[in-house]
């Protein structure tokens, strides 16, 4: 132990001294939107209930660990150059988040009205208040569980996992900069601790509190901070991007065994996110730290069609549940597989449509100045909680389906 403080401490030496040389891990990799593209597709086939993928909720391990790596990637970056600005960080995830998120959220306001009863309209309304305050991962936590067999018709639902992750980027980077200050060689030492009692509360949670594990912050940590560890894995080391050894092959080839064997084995009965979570997690972190052009995981990954995916796949998340959850709404019985697949593909369009015309210009910076996104993110989470608050106080507006006694 002694000896890994050393080398950290001479690391961070030389980073702080000497500069910081330039490190691969921040220039763009195919593979990683490749990744991204194996981690929403399972989700979004488990949503639509087919059999072979019982276990696609294990891609939203993969995102956490994605996202823990790419943006701990930057703030190492910018920190050990002492650019770091906690303004900056939330106004890129401002950017990268809530545009989307909110064109979604507005498209769904007159589908609910049209669709849903009076209490499922009321519930709807409390997850308009819950969305934008990133807390709807408490709401889903107190409301049901995420197997449950109501789960499918909330058209929101999968916002739980937007809200941990914000969640835990709101703790993470102050927390990370106090660690910092208070001694840079204990840092490490202190997110592992974190991220073992983490899992350990997962484990303990999935196997006595399933609710409790899956939706809460708490019990997926450890996962978002395996992504953060690669990340300071690759400052220390910089990945090879030129040549692929046996053991990247062999690493990479197991990566995505595991994945695999989540995806097609694991159910809602497995135990989760316990130690199984592990299986998913710890693929996603092989295929990161070893995949690069040259070995042949990293170059599947790197096809222009799962990179195509990967680069729409935030908005495909978001999507596909509202498009899943309001066809099971009007459907007397569960939609067949042929229109489940015709909705997946309805659900990737719009993600298309949603990555060219919303994210991709709202995240360019010319595109608004700071103040003008934090004021319309304000205004546009302000009204939606109003709509919210209106549509619960008014349980549903159960007159829609008033009958007029005229009728009788």
């Amino acid at each position: 132990m002694q000896r890994a403080f050393t080398a950290f401490h001479h690391f961070l030496y030389r980073a702080h001294f000497m500069g910081i040389p330039h490190n691969p891990a921040l220039d763009y990799r195919p593979e990683i939107d490749g990744l991204r593209a194996l981690a929403v597709i399972p989700v979004i086939l488990y949503h639509a209930g087919l059999p072979l993928f019982s276990g696609g909720f294990v891609g939203v391990d993969i995102f956490f660990v994605i996202s823990g790596y790419l943006i701990t990637s930057i703030i190492l970056a910018q920190m050990l150059n002492g650019r770091f600005s906690l303004i900056d960080f939330y106004e890129r995830r401002a950017r990268r988040i809530l545009p989307a998120l909110f064109v979604m959220m507005l498209v769904c306001l007159p589908v609910a009205w049209l669709t849903l009863d009076p209490s499922d309209l009321k519930y709807f309304a409390k997850s308009l208040v819950a969305v934008p305050t990133f807390s709807s991962n408490l709401l889903f936590w107190l409301e049901s569980g995420y197997f449950d067999a109501t789960a499918e018709l909330k058209p929101l639902l999968h916002t739980w996992t937007l809200a941990v992750e914000e969640q835990y980027y709101l703790f993470f980077p102050p927390l990370l900069i106090l660690a910092w200050s208070m001694g840079r060689k204990w840092l490490i030492v202190l997110l592992i601790a974190a991220a073992l009692a983490s899992l350990a509360l997962a484990e303990l949670g999935a196997r006595h509190n399933a609710s409790n594990a899956f939706y809460l912050l708490p019990a997926r940590a450890w996962e978002l901070l395996t992504g953060s560890f690669i990340a300071f894995y690759f400052v220390w080391r910089p990945r090879s991007v030129d040549s692929a050894s046996h053991l990247d092959q062999a690493a990479t080839l197991l990566g995505i065994l595991l994945i695999g064997y989540a995806v097609v084995c694991f159910d809602s009965s497995t135990a989760f996110p316990g130690l199984n979570a592990l299986l998913p997690v710890l693929g996603a972190a092989l295929i990161i730290v070893f995949a690069n052009g040259q070995t042949w995981v990293g170059n599947a990954l790197s096809s222009r069609v799962t990179v195509l995916i990967g680069m729409i796949s935030y908005s495909a998340y978001l999507w596909h549940q509202p498009v899943f959850a309001f066809a099971r709404q009007r459907s007397l019985i569960e939609p067949g597989l042929p229109l489940m697949l015709a909705l997946t593909l309805l659900s990737l369009l719009l993600a298309w449509l949603s990555w060219r015309f919303v994210e991709q210009p709202f995240r360019k910076a010319g595109a608004f100045n700071r103040r003008q996104l934090f004021a319309s993110a304000g205004v546009a989470s302000t009204l939606f909680v109003v709509l919210g608050l209106v549509g619960y106080l008014n349980n549903g507006f159960s007159q829609r389906f008033a009958v007029d006694p005229a009728m009788h």
